[in-house]
């Protein structure tokens, strides 16, 4: 079993008959989501995400303003120096990596774009260091769809709250994606997955998990089971049985409703 997921499991009829009550109350908790990532334009948020690979916003919120004064454009990082950029990022760690990636991103943006961030996933991935989850968080901050064709960005938090909440039984990211695609209306794929960072960056922390604060509770297998009221299925939670993978209920076709 999946670590985070609840004994009870995974049982994606009740994931669905749950996930419009989460989102509104992940809505009201946290009505303004966005990104911690501090940037002006496109290229800026690109570098910042690509930064952020093992490490905190807070870090590399440290780095980009020294890093962006000296570079602006990705002609400017495309043609920079690598032992100097090494320095500017260092503190993010990996850095030397992660200097071959932003200075190979912006050679390819000059190269291929224009100096310019692309629009479509496909065109994104060819970028050094874009990998699905970077493109992903670009493409939905920037160009939410129908503008882009982004799909759900999947973090460390909300790899964990998805799977405390039986959203999820896998811990694959990619396949996470699918399951909250196919759970989610596409008006909530880009706010959905920051409020879960939020939530899990505060009562739904990896280590001490606050159930009795938590905003999703009454929708929460896992905090249904650890505080005691009752199990899953109780408070509005929906009975949560363990079903196996590709079962019908999970490959009948599905009308989903915009959420408000």
């Amino acid at each position: 079993m999946a670590r985070f997921l609840p004994p009870t499991g995974y049982d994606p009829d009740d994931a669905r008959r749950r996930v419009r009550a989460i989102v509104r109350a992940l809505e009201k908790a946290h009505p303004d989501p966005r990104p911690a990532l501090i940037y002006s334009d496109p290229f800026q948020l690109l570098i910042s995400v690509i930064l952020s690979a093992q490490t905190t916003d807070i870090s590399v919120n440290a780095v980009t303003p020294e890093l962006f004064r000296r570079y602006p454009t990705p002609h400017d990082l495309a043609a920079a120096d690598p032992s100097e950029v090494e320095v500017i990022v260092r503190s993010t760690g990996f850095f030397r990596q992660k200097t071959k990636s932003i200075i190979g991103t912006s050679r390819v943006l000059v190269d291929r774009f224009g100096g310019e961030v692309p629009r479509t996933m496909d065109e994104l991935l060819t970028v050094p260091g874009a990998a699905r989850k970077s493109a992903n968080v670009v493409l939905a901050h920037l160009w939410p769809r129908p503008e882009s064709d982004h799909g759900i960005f999947v973090d460390t938090h909300v790899r964990r709250t998805s799977l405390r909440l039986a959203l999820t039984d896998s811990e694959d990211p990619v396949k996470i994606e699918r399951h909250l695609m196919d759970l989610l209306p596409q008006n909530r794929w880009a706010r959905t997955p920051h409020q879960l960072i939020m939530l899990g960056r505060g009562p739904c922390n990896a280590k001490a998990p606050r159930h009795e604060e938590c905003p999703l509770l009454k929708w929460c297998p896992t905090g249904l089971l650890a505080t005691g009221a009752g199990p899953a299925g109780t408070g509005g939670a929906g009975a949560v049985r363990a079903k196996g993978k590709g079962s019908a209920a999970e490959s009948r076709p599905r009308r989903r409703r915009p959420l408000p």
